[in-house]
């Protein structure tokens, strides 16, 4: 009896130590999937907002791992966004594993700017990158664009109101394009005026209630409100050129409902263009398997800007 029972203690210990070793070789190697081989260079200016320098990150992998394709990472949740090298590695660890150089551009974060000059803030992030493309060994003619939620928002806004700079700017940077070639993202805000089932709806036709002051000191003025939101809603700007555009999205997301993708893919394609839309089941603002969601952004971007 003894040694039986000397025997089992020793086959679970065996046991024990076998899981813990699988269960240690699957955390080392997700450690090392989202912490890929890169070279990178944080806080470079591409603009200033009232007094307050515009940062960017770049991330690219090594040398002969690139394949000569940028994606403009939306840095922004709530409108807010991260300062210069505070991006970590691993948001876009797919993506640079593909070989995809990653510019995260960053901004002055609500309520400090309006999301109107964000908005703008981002066309000048694109038109810095696109200037400077060759430095950076991407082409300038073939740029996609990522975020999720407010990211995912400036993203379309990019998508939908991106285009030709001022010919006859003092500054090169704004004279070049703001468009993008390819969009893949999470959950964006798509149309402010009509926020649908959202928490962030109070029902009477306003700003998102937790983000009155995001747009102005005259956001709550209904008449101010429609125009600021009208133009700020990627929904009202679909347009023939407009890049091929991914979008995941959650069945149960509460502040932005799915509602507001599933209508701008309705009014997409209306127009005959390429909106495909993932609903995550049982998905809320943000599910824990959303990294491997960006492996599906790897073939979207692979798709559309390397057949260019």
């Amino acid at each position: 009896m003894k040694g039986r029972f000397r025997r089992a203690i020793w086959t679970t210990g065996i046991a024990v130590a076998a899981v813990l070793a699988v269960a240690a070789i699957l955390a080392a190697g997700i450690w090392l999937y989202l912490h890929p081989s890169m070279e990178r260079t944080d806080g470079i200016v591409y603009g200033n907002r009232n007094g307050t320098s515009l940062t960017l990150d770049v991330l690219q992998p090594r040398e002969g791992n690139r394949n000569g394709l940028g994606i403009a990472l939306m840095v922004s949740g709530g409108w807010r966004s991260k300062r210069a090298g505070e991006t970590p590695a691993w948001l876009a660890a797919p993506l640079l594993r593909a070989g995809y150089t990653i510019f995260a551009i960053c901004h002055v974060s609500q309520p400090r700017s309006t999301v109107m000059e964000i908005i703008e803030d981002m066309h000048r992030g694109v038109r810095y990158v696109r200037h400077h493309a060759r430095r950076y060994g991407i082409d300038p003619q073939r740029i996609g664009i990522t975020g999720g939620s407010a990211g995912g928002h400036l993203s379309l806004m990019l998508a939908t109101r991106g285009g030709p700079g001022d010919t006859n700017a003092a500054d090169p940077v704004d004279r070049e394009s703001s468009a993008v070639q390819a969009v893949a993202i999470f959950y964006p805000v798509t149309d402010l005026l009509n926020l649908g089932p959202s928490t962030e709806n109070l029902g009477d036709g306003g700003p998102p209630k937790s983000f009155v002051k995001a747009f102005g000191p005259n956001s709550k003025d209904l008449a101010v409100w429609k125009k600021i939101g009208y133009e700020s809603s990627p929904i009202y700007f679909i347009h023939p050129r407009m890049a091929p555009t991914l979008i995941y999205h959650g069945d149960a997301d509460t502040l932005v409902p799915l509602e507001q993708s599933q209508r701008f893919q309705k009014e997409a394609h209306k127009a005959g263009l390429t909106v495909d839309l993932a609903v995550h089941g049982g998905g809320g603002h943000g599910w824990p398997s959303m990294i491997l969601d960006e492996r599906h952004f790897v073939r979207w971007f692979d798709e559309h800007l390397k057949k260019q």
